[in-house]
């Protein structure tokens, strides 16, 4: 395919949401007899699925502190729902499994998922919720559990699966998707963006959404927009000089058992798993002590991953944001990939969970696994216009579950304001609008 010298709408980024900006921004432009999907091009670098989103873990959730979060999820939700064969999608449900320093912030989301008609179900006591937890896996055995929060909807999909499904029904729709296409720099007519210059040539665009992902920060910053950020704190207090950008560096493995080793009590598939616990965690090995500080894990039984995948709380790297190497990206990095300090820990967090992982600890699969994210300075998504004619998806590593976002993206670009995006403005920053923060030990929960 010829790289073309104009289109209407670029967009940057063909993982979950430059394809579902993609594919429904066709649906608005003909729907409003304003276009089709053949005013639109898809562009990546390396090519569908190739950076975060085909290594996701999967994970669909509603399971959010933050209000705006968990309604933004909902509507994400049924987008999944709505083709859950395209997506790769398996509705099996999510559990939040807690301790008693996280009990109200539970209690709180499962009484506003109630509010907002998301089926759920919370076991408050450590008595009830081992009841429950035994009830559906006879074997498990972690303490000091005092709410379950079940959530009857969300589970997990098929990473790559589920992309190359956008990236179908986009094309269905005439968009046209372009891989090896990298961007170096744009090309500006006063404040609004003129062309986009790549590898292979200069396109000029009428209109451009950036939806890279952990990429994120080296277009933000071919944009010139801001390196450092004032921050409006919940007392009034102004924090200066904010980092507009970190990365944190992601946990995730695959225990090489069968899947089918992870099943309920009635031969059911599992729910996916998510354990944050204040216990002391000891060595599934040899007894040591791993922590006696705050730690959490989630995982699940995963075909796709030959196994139990799941992971634990990302690390922040400390490293200058100037100074990371993004590329290579995930598996192929030097730099950032898990150790046999996560497997060990994983590992012994599942023994901890179930019975049934005891002594499975050298089935970790010792294959390159993980990735970096690109973070905002309170760790949730940026959703706003730049360079007037720039549409900036910056999901803050919330990214895969978040489908619906490029629904609501398409409406916004056809003149339709969204009520779900507001809260995650830019100008939060400075208005002081920020969203509440969890007793989790995970940056994004």
């Amino acid at each position: 395919m010829a790289l073309p010298s104009h289109v209407k709408y670029l967009i940057i980024g063909a993982g979950i949401h430059g394809l579902s900006t993609a594919y429904h921004l066709a649906l608005e432009l003909k729907a409003r007899q304003k276009g089709s999907g053949r005013d639109i091009l898809v562009v990546d670098k390396g090519g569908i699925a190739a950076g975060a989103s085909g290594i996701a873990c999967g994970v669909i959730r509603n399971n959010y502190f933050q209000p705006a979060m968990r309604e933004l999820m909902v509507h994400s939700v049924e987008i999944w729902e709505s083709d859950p064969e395209a997506f790769a999608y398996l509705p099996v449900g999510y559990m939040q499994i807690s301790p008693e320093t996280m009990h109200e912030d539970v209690a709180s989301i499962a009484q506003q998922q109630k509010d907002i008609g998301y089926e759920s179900v919370l076991i408050e006591g450590q008595v009830d919720c081992d009841r429950y937890m035994k009830n559906l896996l006879h074997d498990w055995q972690a303490e000091g559990v005092t709410s379950v929060l079940h959530e009857k909807r969300g589970g997990y999909a098929g990473n790559v699966a589920s992309i190359y499904g956008l990236a179908t029904k986009a094309e269905n729709e005439g968009v046209r998707i372009m891989s090896s296409i990298e961007v170096k720099e744009f090309e500006f007519a006063g404040e609004s963006i003129a062309g986009v210059v790549t590898n292979r040539g200069t396109i000029d665009a009428d209109y451009v959404i950036v939806g890279c992902g952990p990429w994120a920060k080296q277009i933000w910053d071919m944009l010139d927009l801001p390196k450092k950020v004032s921050v409006k704190g919940t007392n009034g207090e102004v924090h200066d000089g904010v980092p507009m950008w970190t990365y944190w560096s992601l946990q995730e493995g695959t225990l090489g058992v069968d899947p089918e080793l992870q099943r309920t009590n009635d031969g059911g598939m599992t729910p996916v798993i998510h354990l944050d616990s204040n216990t002391p965690l000891f060595s599934d090995e040899d007894g040591s002590l791993i922590t006696d500080q705050m730690w959490g894990i989630y995982y699940k039984p995963d075909t796709n991953f030959g196994g139990i995948q799941g992971g634990a709380a990302p690390f922040k790297v400390e490293t200058d944001p100037d100074e990371v190497a993004v590329d290579p990206y995930g598996p192929a990095s030097p730099d950032f990939i898990v150790g046999s300090e996560f497997a060990h820990m994983w590992c012994s967090a599942l023994a901890h969970c179930q019975k049934r992982f005891e002594g499975k600890a050298p089935h970790f699969k010792r294959e390159p696994s993980g990735g970096i994210g690109a973070f905002t300075p309170d760790n949730f998504p940026v959703f706003d216009v730049f360079r007037e004619n720039c549409y900036f998806i910056a999901d803050s590593n919330h990214g895969y579950k978040m489908i619906g976002v490029g629904k609501l993206v398409a409406q916004e670009i056809c003149r339709e304001a969204s009520s779900l995006l507001e809260p995650f403005r830019f100008s939060r920053y400075e208005e002081g609008k920020l969203h509440p923060t969890s007793n989790s030990p995970f940056p994004w929960s």
